[in-house]
């Protein structure tokens, strides 16, 4: 590792170089500063040890040719004991880091031919100074890139002098940040981490939403109140309103990403999905609104949700193929909101009881009932019957109203003919979960509202 001069001098802004101050002092030299790798190299271990596989974070690299970065990310397969130091040939899989003292410039460091080496030859680099973060990428144009930063302090004087209590919402955003870098470069297929890395970015929207004044939010809100029937009074209806705001706005974009990879732009070669497009593909006029809101700027940006929606956006962009393999394309909507809430806050999914019904069994329920109604209750028709209201006070991602509007709609297309298509009537059901206060905690409003729309779509294309 080269010197701190000569890859990171103090921030110079902080000197005084007015041409009419009096000549400094010769330096005077000070004690060698504490080390500063141990401490977060064990904060970035446990954080490693959360993951699957477990990342751990060695400071045991040998100089390939570029310098020693002061330590690698490597994953540890289940096999291999965990603390298992790699080999010092290993090349660390995840990228590298390099730490430097709280008065270290960031911008410097970034820029420093030390950094530029690391980029070269691991194409990840973290550069932090402990109180802020930036993970730097290479492309294959040779140009860096800073994917994703976290702040602690702005300033050093900053780091020391806030209150203590200021920086308790970093005990969970921080590792979150750190596990993403971590997970940057592993393959996204399974369902559990995609939607682990979209409630992280969730959590960190939803700190930026409660750290910013409600009135920011006034045109959306109102537009939430009117398509729910509810307002959102007093101190906990707006933490209620920020929570299902940003729970919105992510399934919104997963919902939305889901729909542009049916449409022929996603296929063609480099296809790259835009949040801010997600009012095209998302047909509930509130979403719409809510996104067109999101996408321009105003007061509603000023909590700087737009950032981590571009971040989450990119997410999406890394998921493979393959993530499509566990369920089909048309059930990702209603599959995915049961990971994403448990990943999000997992407290809230156990008191909702938001839990996945495999799609046989919500088929099967309905067709039972289909067969009693016209077996026992004289109704022809079955679930299609003009009789028939359907009501399911706690709709969840509606996985039974749309199973009930398949049926409904093949019992009146095998009446009509099979030449003549009959549109399904609206009117036979009344999906209410999100107009009584009372199922409000029940269905955690709005999301599931939408997807129910969203999956109505789905069976009509």
């Amino acid at each position: 590792m080269q010197s701190l001069e000569a890859t990171c001098p103090p921030n110079t802004q902080s000197r005084n170089t007015s041409p009419n101050s009096a000549p400094s002092a010769p330096p005077v030299r000070r004690p060698p500063k504490p080390p500063t790798t141990p401490p977060l190299s064990r904060l970035l271990n446990a954080v490693g040890e959360r993951l699957k596989p477990v990342v751990l974070f060695s400071t045991q690299l040998r100089n390939s040719g570029a310098g020693a970065p002061d330590g690698g990310f490597f994953p540890q397969p289940a096999r291999q004991r965990r603390g298992t130091e790699p080999d010092l040939l290993q090349n660390p899989e995840r990228g590298v880091a390099e730490i430097k003292p709280v008065d270290c410039n960031l911008e410097t460091l970034a820029a420093s031919e030390q950094t530029l080496r690391y980029l070269q030859k691991y194409k990840l680099v973290l550069i932090t100074n402990l109180r802020q973060f930036r993970l730097l990428e290479l492309d294959s144009t040779g140009a860096t890139h800073t994917r994703e930063s976290y702040t602690l302090a702005e300033t050093e004087t900053d780091l020391w002098s806030a209150p203590l209590a200021s920086f308790a919402k970093h005990k969970s955003l921080l590792p979150d940040f750190l596990s993403r870098v971590m997970i940057y470069r592993a393959p996204l297929v399974q369902p559990k981490d995609v939607a682990w890395l979209l409630a992280s970015y969730a959590r960190e929207a939803r700190a930026r939403a409660e750290d910013h004044p409600l009135g920011s939010f006034d045109a959306v809100k109102k537009a939430l109140q009117e398509s729910l029937g509810i307002k959102f009074e007093g101190e906990k209806g707006g933490h209620f309103f920020r929570f299902t705001l940003v729970q919105t706005l992510f399934y919104g974009i997963f919902s939305a990403w889901v729909l542009w990879r049916r449409t022929p732009e996603a296929r063609q070669p480099n296809a790259h999905f835009n949040w801010q497009l997600a009012a095209q593909y998302l047909r509930v006029p509130v979403l719409r609104k809510l996104f067109w809101e999101m996408a321009e700027p105003g007061a509603l940006n000023s909590a700087k949700l737009q950032e981590v929606l571009i971040l989450a956006g990119e997410a999406l962009n890394r998921v493979q193929p393959a993530f499509f393999t566990t369920f089909r394309e048309e059930e990702a909507v209603a599959y995915f909101y049961e990971p994403f809430l448990e990943a999000f806050d997992p407290q809230l999914r156990k008191d909702l009881g938001v839990w996945y019904t495999p799609k046989e069994i919500v088929n099967y329920m309905v067709e039972r009932v289909d067969h009693l109604l016209r077996t026992e209750l004289n109704q022809p028709l079955g679930l299609a019957s003009p009789a028939v209201r359907i009501l399911d006070p706690c709709c969840g991602t509606g996985a039974y109203l749309t199973s009930v509007l398949h049926r409904i709609h093949r019992t009146l297309r095998e009446n009509a003919g099979d030449e003549f298509f009959l549109p399904i009537n609206s009117t036979h059901f009344a999906p209410i979960s999100a107009q009584l206060h009372i199922n409000l905690f029940k269905s955690t409003a709005l999301s599931f509202l939408y997807v129910t729309s969203q999956r109505a779509f789905f069976a009509s294309n």
